[in-house]
């Protein structure tokens, strides 16, 4: 419901229902499946976009119109996610998404998954539930009213929390994945409220060249472990993994680095070889050799291949063309001072590069 009002009152193209012409391409990690569903006819997609308003904005409240209704909600937003799920890397959201959706199916639902017959597991829930409809169960345990108790209270505490949440709801300027106490229990979420329509990557590059700006200077680029980098690298299938730098990069891509002055950080990891740095990574070109005396980031738009074209006969999946620079050549005298400034500590040269 959160996420179909923050599309639905956010950016055009999901009431134009052309979002979907972008999405495959554009999403922040996309997999092999996507590759293909973004070359999916037009009428597919607006198919797509009007089948996640009905499932995000119309099927939740089935949950209130009876027990075939739940089970039929329970149903649709299982295979929902499994369809986001085979179609892109969105980390484990989808996969958590499923796990209340199981509280829809009850006992009369999910028998016919069980084994029948004396001493089943199904015939001893049924003997137990038999047992106290009347009224043969045990009375209540201090320790059971207690956490009767509490969990009364904390119901409480939600409803009272959820109040602002619901007014934010209500609200035509809907604010999306925010917080409105310090307590952070209850929270507004929703994905994709704004779709880019051209896919951005930066791309880190590193020379031992003395001269940054020499014309005979060999720059090669880091490669991230899921992110588009090569062009020739198929997409990454990782979910419900989550590599966090590759997710964070797709942020940057779409700003400039001085609102992420965390990748200028990373640069200066990256001009002294620092292992972890170098962890979450895929490749490293200065790997057994000195470190890069320069590093930079380079700008490109990229965008998928035609399957059956000529990229995809060269083997790429994407076709890249540079924008601009990103951010400077910098090396680590460079460094000192914007280093210090943020109280960061130093990047230091390895030791044998002393």
């Amino acid at each position: 419901g959160l996420g179909g009002l923050i599309k639905i009152r956010g950016d055009p193209c999901w009431r134009g229902l052309t979002c979907m012409d972008f999405h495959y391409e554009t999403q922040p990690v996309p997999n092999p499946m996507a590759y293909y569903l973004h070359r999916s006819p037009w009428w597919f997609h607006r198919f797509e976009t009007l089948s996640n308003h009905f499932l995000e904005l119309v099927v939740p409240f089935f949950l209130f119109l009876g027990r075939r209704m739940c089970v039929l909600h329970g149903t649709l937003q299982i295979l929902f996610q499994v369809v986001l799920i085979v179609s892109g890397n969105l980390s484990f959201l989808n996969w958590l998404t499923i796990v209340p959706s199981l509280a829809c199916f009850d006992d009369a639902t999910l028998g016919p998954l069980f084994p029948s017959g004396p001493g089943s597991l199904k015939a001893r829930v049924l003997a137990l539930q038999q047992e106290d409809s009347h009224g043969a169960g045990p009375q209540p345990r201090l320790g059971c009213v207690v956490r009767r108790a509490a969990n009364l209270a904390l119901g409480v505490l939600v409803a009272w929390l959820s109040v602002p949440v619901v007014l934010n709801l209500l609200n035509d300027k809907q604010v999306m994945n925010a917080s409105f106490s310090s307590l952070r229990i209850v929270n507004t979420y929703g994905a994709f409220g704004s779709i880019t329509k051209e896919r951005t990557e930066v791309i880190l590059q590193g020379t031992a060249s003395p001269n940054a700006s020499a014309p005979d200077a060999v720059w090669e680029d880091y490669e991230f472990k899921c992110k588009p980098g090569d062009p020739r690298r198929r997409p990454c299938l990782i979910s419900p993994y989550h590599y966090r730098l590759d997710w964070l990069m797709w942020f940057a891509a779409f700003q400039t680095y001085e609102h992420n002055e965390w990748i200028i950080h990373l640069a200066g990891r990256l001009l002294t070889n620092d292992p972890e740095a170098l962890s979450l990574l895929a490749l490293n070109p200065f790997s057994g050799r000195d470190p890069p005396r320069w590093v930079r980031g380079e700008h490109y738009r990229y965008k998928f291949s035609r399957p059956g074209g000529r990229h995809a006969a060269e083997g790429k999946w994407w076709v890249r063309k540079r924008i601009g620079p990103y951010f400077p050549a910098v090396g680590l005298r460079d460094l000192e001072d914007y280093f210090r400034a943020r109280e960061w500590p130093s990047p230091r040269p390895p030791k044998h590069a002393v």
